[in-house]
């Protein structure tokens, strides 16, 4: 059995990667950085270390790496003889993505068991939005590939920080992980993904995800930017931080409880322990990577506009999301090109104009006007 994974990085190897070995895939990795495919192809095994309690070190044997910018044929050849594809690139390069795999589904033998493709990413349907890539690249001749694969969306969790200098290809991660899969696209065949849980609605489960570990993470990362905290655990050892982050998460559970009927203690109990994970003193994560990319976590269906947004109109709380997003917009880091437009649009737009942009709402929408007010706070502070 043969898989490919486009993104080399260190959730591709520390996490998807990892899986697909243990399910006894051989590993091909597609990716554009050089210096990291020619590290993975200088070395015949990696190790996955697990930090905090319970953690383990995983030995990863059997892989190799593809540059795609330049040998494009090559990862088209393997795909067209693999069993999976997978991906975790973000959700905006899987339009780079679908090319190769289109051209892969027309070499591959129509009457051979359909491809499994899974878009691993932090986005609600990524796989759904592959597909759609493929549909818009292949044109008229759609029809005649689609019957070739099969789509699952997932949800998948695992913290995967900046990796410490001097590891190579090595990763360090956190005990925890979790990926579900949509069980029906698979009939009978699915994958054989140790670890990994197929389940019949996946909704639930992204927005579970999404709403608690995505919202949670970078809440955390934007109230310690504010109150000078380097570090992810550093920051929830502060009271006023830890705070404000239970209070933003309060309310994407409510939301979730009443929107997909979870158990609100089942719920309570995840939230909590996503939290412990935050906590973790061994992971060497920072507030300025989880934080980075300011105005996409801002933006309509994100990890703040999008649950809030939905609390609204159902007439629950946001205080602790609209204070989330004011703490996101005072997020200043130098270093990363959309911290540094965001506060360029901050100084240069009105907050009306700022708040339509930048998240999507309607001026009518009950959440514009507390989220115009603590755009307008910010724009009073740098004034």
């Amino acid at each position: 059995m043969k898989a490919v994974h486009f993104g080399a990085g260190n959730i591709g190897r520390g996490f998807v990667g990892l899986l697909l070995h243990q399910g006894g895939y051989e590993l091909v990795f597609s990716d554009v950085a050089a210096p990291l495919v020619d590290a993975i192809n200088g070395v015949s095994e990696y190790t996955v270390h697990e930090v905090g309690e319970g953690g383990v070190d995983t030995v990863v044997t059997g892989f190799r790496a593809i540059n795609s910018a330049e040998h494009p044929d090559q990862v088209i050849e393997e795909i067209a003889g693999a069993n999976v594809v997978t991906t975790a690139v973000g959700p905006t390069i899987l339009k780079f993505v679908a090319p190769n795999i289109v051209a892969a589904l027309a070499l591959r033998d129509p009457s051979s068991p359909p491809l499994q493709i899974m878009a691993c990413e932090n986005a609600i349907n990524a796989t759904d939005l592959l597909r759609d890539e493929m549909k818009n690249v292949a044109g008229d001749a759609w029809d005649a590939l689609e019957g070739r694969a099969v789509f699952a969306n997932t949800a998948v969790d695992r913290i995967v920080p900046a990796q410490p200098p001097g590891e190579g290809v090595d990763v360090t991660v956190e005990p925890f992980f979790e990926w579900a899969i949509e069980r029906p696209p698979f009939g009978d065949d699915p994958p054989n993904i140790p670890g990994a849980h197929f389940v019949d609605d996946l909704a639930p489960y992204i927005e579970r995800k999404l709403f608690t570990v995505n919202t949670g993470h970078a809440t955390t990362a934007y109230f310690g930017a504010q109150a000078g905290v380097d570090t992810i655990a550093g920051a929830l050892a502060d009271p006023a931080v830890a705070a404000a982050v239970e209070k933003a998460l309060e309310e994407t559970s409510a939301l979730l409880v009443a929107k997909h009927e979870l158990d609100p203690q089942v719920q309570a109990d995840y939230r909590a322990t996503i939290l412990r994970r935050f906590r973790n003193t061994e992971l060497p994560d920072t507030v300025w990577r989880v934080g980075r990319q300011p105005l996409r976590k801002l933006s309509r269906h994100e990890r703040f506009v999008g649950p809030a947004a939905e609390a609204a109109e159902r007439g629950l709380e946001t205080e602790g999301l609209v204070a989330a997003m004011g703490a996101a917009l005072a997020f200043d880091d130098t270093e990363d090109p959309q911290s540094v437009d965001l506060q360029r649009q901050i100084r240069e737009m009105d907050a009306a104009a700022f708040t339509a942009s930048v998240t999507g709402l309607e001026p009518g929408h009950p959440l514009f006007a507390r989220v115009q007010k603590v755009v307008e706070e910010r724009q009073a502070e740098i004034a």
